[in-house]
């Protein structure tokens, strides 16, 4: 591996990822909190008169509480420089998601104390697994009631097939919950005081029982010294691989155990990691910079109609100004305005390293999944783009606004917000997404941002599949004979329709010389 030049290896590029209402947003706050750049985290379910939540920035965001767009927000902790990613926990935005995660090189997985590993929570780790992401495990809500600590450790172990290492313990639960042992220091934090943990003899120590309520004590003290005897110890290298996650425990809403958190991955976590590309391992210490691109968002300033792409570094340093090459298209381009980011807000980044994420604005020149280098082709490996599960045409109520409309779908789509289908028959604009959700998000944000009302219409197909043949004249003669249910992507690739999986089979057995895919990788995208 090239050694890692001193700027590269402070960088910390981290996603959080959990099941909704595991409280993600709120431990994004915090850590925010902690990192300096916020004074006051917004509260989640905040009040008109207090501040928003800082990385839920969108109108829709706001009035639902949720989260559907990725947030970057870049700050300084503790000599480290982090980036996190902030990921849409609503699985209606799935795709975002898993852009993002092949922008990270370590995690925080947040697990409701009361909940254990949810079905989201599963999906995302494995999106994680496959990609050997690191792992920090983060178990919330331990002031409210909760699972013991060895039956939610057991789930972890036996639902992820991820081994376990408690760095810290809760002291009690719910009402009673006072604060958090350290199982390898013999130190304790509590819950009433921002203080720096005090040390203790032991699970024994009188301080320590002080803190627990009377019935409780010795029964704490003997699972505690079981957990010291019996879990796995903290191995460095096993975290890294993907195999063990350190484990912490703790309240975000009361913003507990999250300096501990935040300390875990100043410590454990990986710098950049190297990242792979068509042709090579690209590592984060080679001189020339390269990068791709994994989000696409327009309008983040209202006033002003901005268009940025979210590019991840991979190697070298940026500097504005630089001339890049745009791999896709063989043009060069000049990075004459790259962004950092603390969720809408933002600053201009005179230089940035591998494992930073700048915003690059661009009017259209940039799509997710485009690699920029200093002049080599190479292509990183994208995020696959997943067949869309509902199928709606857009409904305008005014039609003097066609084209308005097509342009406002054609940024949509460059965005991932929705997937654009444009039949060859001539009839209109088909948009596909993953989940309902996401067709409510188009329709807020088409009447926000491009002021054009919509409603949907059904149309006769709801399932859809890109085609591809080894011989060209065999895919002409498909497309030939199928015009009535063809339809080109933003990219200009194929696309079968089928009003339902029968009528898919049907085709798929009588083409042998067809491939019908539910994925469609970045990577292959036309010039």
């Amino acid at each position: 591996m090239t050694d890692l030049p001193a700027p590269v290896g402070r960088r910390r590029t981290f996603a959080i990822i959990s099941h909704p209402d595991a409280g993600k947003t709120t431990l994004t706050e915090k850590l925010l909190l902690f990192g300096g750049a916020i004074q006051l985290a917004g509260e989640v379910k905040a009040k008109k008169n207090r501040v928003s939540t800082r990385s839920d920035w969108m109108g829709i965001e706001k009035e639902r509480g949720i989260s559907v767009v990725t947030s970057v927000m870049t700050f300084e902790y503790g000599g480290c420089v982090f980036n996190l990613l902030d990921t849409p926990g609503h699985e209606d935005f799935s795709e975002d998601t898993y852009r993002t995660l092949t922008a990270v090189d370590s995690a925080i997985m947040v697990i409701d104390a009361a909940k254990g590993i949810e079905a989201r929570t599963r999906k995302l780790f494995e999106v994680c697994r496959m990609r050997d992401i690191p792992i920090v495990t983060f178990i919330n809500k331990m002031d409210r009631e909760a699972r013991s600590p060895f039956d939610l450790l057991d789930e972890i172990e036996k639902t992820l097939a991820l081994d376990t290492a408690p760095v810290t313990w809760p002291i009690s639960q719910g009402k009673s919950f006072a604060g958090t042992f350290d199982l390898r220091r013999n130190m304790v934090r509590r819950i009433d005081t921002d203080e720096e943990p005090t040390e203790v003899a032991g699970p024994e120590d009188p301080k320590l029982m002080s803190l627990l309520p009377p019935e409780e004590a010795d029964a704490w003290q003997e699972e505690v010294m079981l957990a010291q005897e019996a879990c796995k110890p903290f191995d460095l290298q096993a975290f890294r691989e993907g195999h063990l996650t350190p484990v912490f425990f703790g309240s975000a809403l009361r913003n507990f155990g999250v300096r501990d958190l935040i300390d875990a991955l100043a410590s454990y976590a990986p710098p950049p990691r190297g990242q792979e590309a068509d042709k090579r391992l690209v590592e984060a210490g080679e001189p020339k910079m390269s990068g791709f691109v994994f989000k696409i968002q327009a309008n983040m300033d209202p006033n002003h109609r901005d268009r940025i792409a979210f590019m991840r570094i991979c190697s070298g340093k940026l500097q504005r100004g630089m001339k890049v090459k745009l791999v896709r298209t063989g043009k060069p381009m000049s990075l004459n305005s790259p962004q950092f980011f603390f969720a809408q807000d933002r600053a201009i980044a005179d230089e940035a390293w591998a494992g930073d994420v700048v915003g690059i604005p661009n009017h259209g020149t940039l799509r997710i999944g485009d690699t920029l280098t200093e002049g080599e082709d190479i292509v990183f490996r994208g995020v696959p783009s997943f067949a869309p599960e509902i199928l709606r045409r857009i409904k305008l109520q005014d039609a003097m606004k066609a084209k308005k409309l097509r342009e406002a779908l054609q940024q949509m789509a460059e965005e991932g917000v929705v997937q654009l289908f444009v039949p060859q028959d001539g009839s209109g604009a088909i948009v596909g997404v993953v989940g309902a959700l996401q067709l409510d998000v188009l329709k807020e944000r088409l009447a926000a941002e491009y002021g054009l009302p919509i409603d949907y219409e059904p149309t006769r197909f709801s399932i859809c599949r890109w085609i591809t043949a080894d011989d060209p004249r065999e895919l002409d003669k498909f497309i030939e004979s199928h015009l009535s249910s063809m339809a080109r992507d933003l990219d200009d690739a194929p696309v079968f329709m089928a009003p339902n999986m029968f009528n898919l089979q049907y085709e798929v057995d009588r083409y042998k010389a067809i491939r019908f895919s539910d994925v469609k990788d970045y990577q292959k995208k036309a010039a």
